[in-house]
């Protein structure tokens, strides 16, 4: 496989369809409708299906399944190092389709699209990658630390090989697939282009032509083949490229979610053309603020430290030179320092001619080069005496501070006193100045003096700021619990566990974010805010105060919506797995006004809405309805109920949604031949059944046939639908298509013949 070839792992967990390879071993019936996560080194915002993040660490590639509630909108992807921080990040728009998007490979974007961080990183194990939008995260994976080692193990003629590997103590056993790819398989018995290895002993494979195992020992692997034909073995052992899969968490339809993908035969740094460079591709950043003024004997340099970029090789010093201007036979004199200190900020090139016009240059240094282009400045003759200010100015304050002092000029050296005595007589230090290097705490009465000189050498005026700690802080904001709504009004509740606090604060805000009213004050910890618009949401926040003040604003709530005279309560939507059987679905109106008169309708497209369904109890506040079993042109969208509650106060109306979730159903094998016909595939439910159309959902059904328990290793149901004769056709349909009663259809599927 080329470096950047796509493999077929990288199809997984899709909105269409599950992806076999997900699949991870769960014994019985699977629900759809359970999303209970069973998880082993998962972090608490893995995805959940059909949402997925899928890396594949040896290319630094980045694989965005599903989110398709999020079409159209910009994501920001990130990869966080511990003990390092973000180390490479990129921007995309949400793509409708399976693949949302894609990081550093082509038809994707590059890393550092749309951010600043301009690099491609060496994406490592334990490196979190975290999906967010417009600044909110919603889902994130950590990268795995295992990955098998090439070349297998294998002695020519033998019909078995070993692929070998690391896995470490924080990966789950129970989590991992081994594969070893080679497309000239599916040419043989096994009829596909890899061969896999899950956790166990020697097990037949599913299709038959080998056994597998994968075994553990301390943080290794082993994973034996042992195929029936030794050519096969051949092929798989000297043209495979070994994968290691892992994943962080399998959901009740065996969807694999947080997927880590090591490709043994890969290479990492930039997937496509114009994407930026590795961390070890290129030179470190360069210095900021680079200044060079002439004083007596030479030109003094200063700059701002560079910081290297996340991820990338530390800035070891500096290289500074000053280039004469003069051209004598095309060469030009370099007199320079180079300095040992990624915490340098200056120095003095000396020996310089004194009849001579020179430039500056300055470049960081680390283990991978130097900074290209470098950073240039000009020598200046500087007689300015620098401004030197502190901030906060002085003043009373509830709290100690921290001050700040700065100077106007670039490169300048701040020294400051603390006793009230002058830092320096004219340029001329005093004892008790100390050189400033951080910012000073003021935590008592304090008289605060500071002066600045320039690279040149030019002395500021003393600035002087008296600072009067009081040392009685204003309260933290409370902490806001519990609330509730009420006709046009709202209650709120908050803690607060400061001593010191003699009343709150509560205000209302609209939804976009302006106040509403006035605030109100009180001495509990509890308030009922009256006379509030019904139906309006609205935002609160709550402060504390004491005797030096309110402190400042909690979070805000909400929104909280008033209610009304009249209240329509449709109940929570509801998710509803379709079952073998018609089954009862019930809504409720519990919360709605008593005794006043209901409605339920379903919101339909017309009399021949296929979803319609026959509503009982429609003036009740518990009505119900039967789900029949699928068939087309049945779909799967929500089915949408209206309540109405009408009293002499008015009316109200409010909406609920019931989702049925389908089995999901996959077509493995489709052939024709004059008078049979057969078809066959899985399901992730056991016992509905599965009818099979020519052509499309539309088509004439050839046949049905329900859905049995698999055998194991492979989980879930299968499917074998067989039509002979005239059932069969007189001609090869070309495609067809698949519907199970539980609600999932797959297709248009190619009919193979013979």
């Amino acid at each position: 496989m080329t470096k950047n070839a796509r493999p077929r792992s990288t199809k997984l967990n899709t909105r269409r369809r599950p992806s076999r390879c997900l699949r991870l071993a769960v014994t019985g019936t699977v629900l759809v409708s359970s999303f209970a996560m069973t998880v082993g080194s998962a972090a608490a915002a893995v995805p959940t299906f059909p949402d997925n993040l899928l890396v594949f660490p040896n290319r630094d590639f980045v694989s965005v399944a599903g989110y398709q509630s999020h079409v159209g909108e910009t994501a920001l992807l990130e990869v966080t190092r511990p003990g390092v921080g973000i180390v490479g990040s990129a921007t995309s728009v949400v793509q409708s389709g399976d693949v949302a998007f894609e990081v550093n490979h082509p038809g994707g974007v590059c890393w550092g699209n749309g951010t600043e961080l301009k690099i491609t990183p060496d994406i490592l194990p334990g490196d979190k990658l975290t999906i967010s939008f417009a600044g909110s995260a919603v889902g994130d994976t950590t990268v795995q630390d295992a990955y098998a080692i090439e070349p297998p193990a294998y002695v020519a003629g033998s019909n078995t090989f070993t692929v070998n590997g690391h896995i470490a103590a924080s990966v789950d056993r129970t989590m991992v697939e081994q594969r070893t790819v080679n497309p000239e398989l599916t040419s043989t018995a096994i009829a596909r282009r890899d061969i896999r290895a899950i956790p166990g002993p020697l097990t037949p494979a599913a299709r038959g032509g080998y056994s597998s195992s994968l075994e553990f020992a301390g943080e290794t692997f082993t994973a034996t083949y042992v195929f029936d034909d030794p050519a096969n073995a051949a092929i798989a052992a000297t043209g495979g490229g070994e994968r290691l899969m892992t994943w962080q968490a399998v959901d009740a339809a065996a969807n694999r979610q947080g997927v880590t993908i090591a490709e043994a035969d890969q290479l990492g740094g930039p997937g496509m053309g114009g994407c930026p460079n590795g961390p070890l591709q290129s030179g470190p950043v360069g210095p900021t603020a680079v200044s060079a003024v002439n004083v007596p004997g030479g030109i003094k340099v200063t700059w701002t430290p560079a910081v290297a970029t996340p991820g990338t090789p530390a800035i070891t010093g500096y290289r500074v030179t000053a280039v004469g201007q003069t051209v004598t036979g095309n060469e030009q004199v370099e007199i320079g320092r180079r300095i040992s200190s990624q915490a340098a900020k200056a120095t003095t090139i000396t020996g310089l001619s004194s009849t001579e016009t020179y430039g500056v240059e300055v470049v960081s240094v680390s283990s991978v080069g130097e900074t290209f282009p470098s950073v240039r400045a000009i020598p200046v003759t500087d007689t300015t005496a620098p401004i030197a200010s502190a901030a906060p100015a002085g003043g009373s304050f509830a709290v100690p501070q921290q001050v700040t002092l700065s100077a106007n000029e670039p490169g300048s050296e701040l020294y400051y006193t603390t006793d009230g005595t002058d830092p320096a007589l004219g340029d001329v230090l005093s004892p008790s100045a100390v050189h400033y290097t951080a910012a000073i705490t003021i935590s008592a009465n304090t008289t605060l003096k500071y002066l600045a000189f320039d690279p040149a050498g030019n002395t500021s005026t003393i600035g002087t700021q008296v600072y009067v700690i009081t040392n009685t802080p204003l309260p933290a904001a409370p902490v806001l619990g519990s609330s509730a709504v009420g006709q046009n009004e709202v209650t709120l509740n908050w803690s607060s566990n400061d001593p010191s606090v003699t009343k709150y604060s509560v205000q209302a805000y609209d939804q976009a974010g302006a106040p509403v009213g006035a605030a109100r004050e009180t001495a509990a910890s509890t308030i009922t805010i009256s006379g509030l618009a019904a139906d309006t949401p609205y935002l609160f926040t709550v402060k504390a105060q004491n005797v030096n003040g309110f402190g400042p604003e909690s979070a805000k709530i909400g929104p909280l919506v008033p209610l009304g005279a009249v209240v329509a309560n449709a109940g929570p939507d509801q998710r509803i797995a379709r079952k073998t059987t018609a089954s009862t679905v019930t809504l409720t109106g519990a919360g709605s006004t008593a005794g006043a008169s209901y409605l339920w309708e379903q919101v339909t497209t017309g009399p021949t809405d296929p979803d319609k369904v026959a509503l009982s109890g429609t003036g009740t506040l518990s009505p119900s309805f039967v789900l029949p079993l699928y068939k087309y042109p049945m779909t799967n969208n929500s089915l949408t109920f209206r309540l109405t509650v009408m009293s002499p106060a008015g009316i109200r109306t409010d909406l609920v949604s019931v989702t049925p979730v389908p089995d999901q159903v996959v077509i493995g094998t489709a052939k024709w031949k004059l008078g049979d016909m057969r078809v066959t595939g899985d399901s992730t439910v056991v016992g509905g059944t599965i009818t099979v159309h020519r052509g499309s959902l539309a088509g004439a059904a050839a046949g049905q046939a329900p859905v049995t328990l698999a055998v194991l290793p492979v989980t879930g149901g299968v499917f074998d639908m067989r039509a002979r004769n005239a059932a069969a056709g007189t001609t090869n349909p070309i495609t067809v298509w698949i519907e199970s009663t539980l609600g999932g259809t797959a297709g248009p599927f190619p009919v193979a013949n013979g």
